[in-house]
């Protein structure tokens, strides 16, 4: 099979062929896993997190990617919910123990043996791929390979995220960055949230036209103040100065919630937070740790009630390092996807 392979670790703005297209033995699935004959596969800011190695792969060689669509080619001996050919999705959860605290409560998302596709185990930008079939899930019949993508992480992750603000109709929401997966929590949050206005901070003036397009009532500069205090904001930003200007946005009470798995820069700008302004009057700071298989299958049900479909840009396989560096340089519009021939 064909795959784009992490081979070593480096900064993508030196280097612009992070990955390198190389043919390998298809995978064979083990007794209760499935072989998937990969469709589509999001690209994802933390494929950038790994590369860089803020988020290192424990090995490598690795293929990175975690938003999967496949067809099932095969199954282990001991597979019973999943047959040949069924359509089916890979996330960012790609395994846990089951037997810890937090997977007996259904919060496998904060297991200490929690495995990530495309990080710790192979992933989706390859012809093939194998998963446990506990991971994989159906996808709705409504969406294409290649828009059912960016909902298995872009999407989920931002379900999560907005359910974690507590935010109540009529109240004020934040977006801090716009790409793949705040424009569909916007695109949620206008169906879920009738009453609620939407503002958008973006560093780009294509994302803030874009945010407008999508029906945000202003959209400004990460460091602009909005012309209300916001009750909640996420910020989906790969970076550390957008949450000290955020929280400076937020209202008495109100909550942040930071979906990111890694920041990059300087940590030290969280040391030039201001008390008064900042934190005081019991503003809230939650992140967001990975999801769990409970987000994914609401998620993907939810999206199919709403009609839900992402904004992309398709890539076939092999220009995979052309869309992570459309990534890296801000030239974003809604969700990159690789289409697997």
């Amino acid at each position: 099979m064909k795959a784009m392979l992490l081979e070593r670790l480096c900064d993508l703005s030196e280097h612009h062929q992070p990955l390198t297209l190389t043919e390998l033995p298809v995978p064979v699935p083990g007794e209760y896993e499935i072989l998937l004959r990969v469709l589509a596969c999001g690209v994802c800011h933390t494929e950038l997190d790994e590369i860089e190695g803020r988020t290192p792969p424990p090995r490598l060689p690795i293929i990175p990617g975690h938003q999967v669509v496949g067809d099932v080619a095969a199954v282990g001996n001991r597979v019973n919910t999943l047959k040949i050919g069924d359509r089916v999705g890979v996330a960012w959860i790609f395994s846990a123990c089951g037997q810890c605290k937090f997977c007996l409560s259904g919060n496998e998302n904060l297991c200490p043996a929690f495995a990530a596709t495309g990080r710790d185990a192979h992933g989706g930008y390859a012809q093939y791929m194998t998963v446990g079939e506990s991971f994989a899930y159906p996808i709705p019949e409504q969406f294409s390979d290649v828009q059912a993508a960016p909902l298995l992480c872009a999407g989920a992750i931002g379900y999560r995220s907005l359910r974690l603000t507590g935010l109540k109709d009529g109240q004020r929401l934040g977006l801090t960055g716009f790409g793949a997966s705040a424009h569909l929590v916007l695109m949620m949050a206008r169906q879920q949230y009738p009453n609620t206005e939407v503002y958008v901070f973006a560093r780009s003036p294509e994302e803030r036209a874009f945010a407008r397009e999508m029906g945000a009532v202003w959209a400004g500069e990460t460091t602009e103040r909005a012309p209300h205090k916001l009750d909640s904001i996420i910020d989906t930003t790969p970076a550390w100065q957008p949450i000290v200007e955020a929280l400076a946005n937020l209202e008495a009470g109100g909550r942040l919630v930071i979906n990111a798995i890694r920041k990059e820069g300087d940590k030290r700008s969280l040391l030039d937070l201001d008390y008064p302004l900042h934190l005081w009057r019991e503003k809230e700071i939650k992140s967001v740790a990975n999801i769990t298989r409970r987000d994914v299958m609401e998620f993907l049900s939810l999206a199919a009630e709403m009609d839900l479909k992402p904004e992309i840009q398709v890539f076939p396989l092999e220009q995979a390092n052309q869309a992570l560096i459309e990534l890296k340089t801000g030239k974003i519009r809604g969700a990159k996807v690789l289409q697997i021939d």
